[in-house]
């Protein structure tokens, strides 16, 4: 195994009073898909888990924004940050 690798851990989940017709909805959607309703679950579940991962981005795009419209496109301060460096030894 590598540095980055990690082992996954699978759960079973048992959801119990679900109302017939949100079963029937997934059976056929999953029917439609050539899947097994509980693939078609694993997939829903999965996919609103990382909808927040995904979001991000597109969250810290707009962020970024925000303050370039507040502050303007700030210069980069890296030469400034090794002059320090230099002078200090």
């Amino acid at each position: 195994m590598g540095v980055y690798s990690r082992k996954i851990t699978m759960a079973d989940v048992k959801i119990r009073k679900l109302p017939d017709w949100v079963v029937a909805a997934h059976k056929s959607r999953a029917q439609n898909a050539k899947r097994s309703l509980e693939e078609e679950l694993r997939l829903l579940l999965t996919a609103a888990a990382l909808k927040p991962r995904q979001d991000l981005p597109r969250k810290i795009a707009a962020f970024r924004n925000s303050l370039r419209r507040k502050h303007g496109l700030l210069p980069d301060s890296t030469p400034r940050i090794r002059e320090d460096r230099e002078t200090r030894g």
